[in-house]
């Protein structure tokens, strides 16, 4: 067929491109004819636009239980895991656990850095700690005085920049290294959906389900308490616990060199 010639054809293919209708190599051709052309862009375009209207007036109904079925039979004959590396860091460690837990075969390997704790008591002695630590009379002093500085109206960015600090600064081991991390945007909405979602979650009956290659990385002296990672290393079978002993919980910002070694020396070298 000549796509290039005919508007009819178009229209015609996007609609059924949109409906799902077009399969296989018509699909994928479809989709790499649509990548360098403004007109079936276009087409697509409108006709989702069509059936968005079309989809908001009709009422929601639940398909029979058998259509889920099939559909997941689908997914699982067709999709083909590669073997991945999942990297996480503080809570992201966690998640990551909890996906290989639910998830074994795509997952390769495992890296986990500064791990958030694992079990609900640890979480509380982590809460305490850190709760602690931003309270100590230097950051007390430090957010005052920042407060008072005018910098906030002289330059904004500095000052959010030194407001980030102090809000980090119980991480660290030496709070005088938080000017070393990146800022960063922590949306709270994003944050209380991973709290909720690991709230009463104790992994430790199920840790020794993930056998595959783990690298757990934890500072000394982080408000996370040692015991979680070292709880964690005793209960997967192929883990392997690094203390690093200059470090709170953002150890790559601490200790880079010696971060940098130990993932350089564990992570794979090309895609599996």
């Amino acid at each position: 067929m000549n796509y290039q010639d005919d508007p009819r054809l178009h229209n015609l293919l996007a609609g059924e491109y949109v409906l799902g209708l077009l399969r296989g190599p018509a699909r994928r051709r479809f989709e790499r004819l649509m990548m360098g052309s403004r007109t079936l862009s276009a087409e697509v375009t409108a006709w989702e636009g069509r059936f968005a209207q079309w989809a908001l007036s009709l009422a929601p109904i639940d398909p029979p239980g058998y259509i889920e079925w099939r559909l997941m039979g689908r997914v699982r004959a067709e999709s083909r895991p590669v073997p991945a590396t999942l990297l996480g860091f503080s809570w992201g460690a966690l998640l990551a656990l909890l996906f290989a837990l639910e998830n074994p075969e795509p997952v390769a390997r495992l890296a986990l850095v500064g791990p958030g704790p694992a079990w609900p008591e640890a979480r509380a002695r982590y809460e305490a700690e850190f709760e602690r630590r931003q309270a100590a009379p230097s950051i007390a002093s430090a957010r005052a005085e920042l407060s008072r500085s005018g910098l906030r109206e002289r330059d904004p960015d500095a000052f959010w920049r030194r407001a980030f600090e102090l809000s980090v600064a119980g991480y660290f081991k030496d709070a005088a290294r938080a000017k070393n991390l990146t800022p960063f945007r922590l949306s709270s909405r994003a944050q209380q959906a991973v709290q909720e979602s690991l709230k009463g979650a104790d992994l430790r009956a199920r840790l020794h389900e993930i056998q595959v290659p783990a690298l757990i990385l934890h500072g000394r002296h982080d408000p996370v308490p040692l015991e979680s990672s070292e709880t964690l290393a005793r209960l997967m079978p192929a883990a392997r616990l690094v203390v690093f002993e200059d470090s709170g919980h953002a150890l790559y910002a601490e200790e880079t060199e010696r971060f940098v070694r130990e993932m350089d020396a564990f992570l794979p070298r090309h895609a599996a």
